[in-house]
């Protein structure tokens, strides 16, 4: 993927599933994302095997520094998840970068929308045309539990 609007200097996404740092991916997550604390290797790697998933990789050392995933049908639907910036990244505009290099991708789709979940990082999802549900009492989830 090319001409991400802003992406800083040194960085690339990509999609190609075998770019993706899994050990590191599974770290970030079931360490220091709240949403995905404990959760197992084996889980993860399903999960991103299941999924579209995105890289931002440092071009120098083609290090990873940040990840998402989308789980879609390719048609209609599609939900942002487990989107992640290393720390050491973090404040130079990756993760608002990753999002719109989602939406972007996804647009030639015609999907009716894209979906995510967040605690703490509305104000990175607005930078990339994400807003509040018009309708959240019309949303119902089923919590099956760690």
């Amino acid at each position: 993927m090319t001409d991400i609007t802003g992406l800083p200097d040194g960085y690339e996404i990509s999609t190609d599933p075998g770019r993706v740092d899994a050990e590191r991916v599974h770290r970030w997550l079931s360490t220091d994302a709240y949403w995905a604390i404990g959760r197992p290797r084996e889980k993860q790697d399903r999960a991103i095997a299941a999924s579209l998933n995105f890289g931002v990789y440092d071009t120098a050392s083609g290090e990873q520094t940040a990840y998402a995933r989308v789980v879609t049908d390719g048609v209609t639907f599609a939900w942002l998840c487990d989107v992640y910036v290393d720390p050491s990244a973090r404040g130079k505009g990756l993760g608002t970068a990753l999002a719109t290099a989602v939406r972007e991708h996804l647009r030639p789709l015609g999907l009716r929308r894209i979906l995510l979940a967040t605690h703490d990082a509305h104000g990175v999802y607005a930078k990339a045309g994400f807003t509040g549900l018009e309708r959240p009492d019309r949303w119902m989830a089923h919590v099956f539990g760690q």
